[in-house]
């Protein structure tokens, strides 16, 4: 039997490594805003119509490429819970709106703090020099 080197390669692909620390980051942060009672996806769309809104669905979906059933799904969950509203498009009466409720912008703030907290405990094993360098050069590697 031949000595492993193929797993051992792949594992040393900066592309692998890159996709095991995002899985680890997406874990973190989707178990902080857990505790708002959001999923990743729905933070999302939260967002973007706290920061775009009032946005159409339609926009929603090309904007943050999502599925529009799962579009629908999403901003039933939100609208539900208090935390998002739709209301007649101030531009074509004949579409819906999207915009964050006073109650969404608060847990958008809280779950920023979340993000932040799960961030950091993603890179606790970094200081605060070699934290900056990480963004530095994934922002430069993300560029292309």
């Amino acid at each position: 039997m031949s000595e492993p080197r193929f797993l051992t390669h792949i594992q040393t692909l900066p592309s692998w490594l890159a996709g095991r620390v995002a899985d680890r980051g997406r874990e973190l942060v989707a178990a902080a805003i857990a505790a708002e009672g959001l999923k990743l996806p729905q933070h999302a769309v939260l967002a973007a119509v706290a920061e775009c809104g009032p946005i159409a669905q339609a926009d929603l979906v090309r904007l943050l490429r999502f599925d529009p059933k799962d579009m629908v799904v999403l901003i039933n969950h939100l609208e539900h819970a208090g935390l998002a509203a739709r209301r007649p498009d101030p531009h074509d009466r004949r579409k819906n709106a999207v915009t964050a409720t006073s109650r969404g912008l608060e847990v958008l703030d809280r779950c920023a703090r979340l993000a932040e907290d799960a961030n950091a405990e993603l890179l606790a094993s970094l200081t605060d020099a070699e934290t900056r360098q990480l963004m530095q050069l994934m922002d430069r590697v993300h560029r292309g």
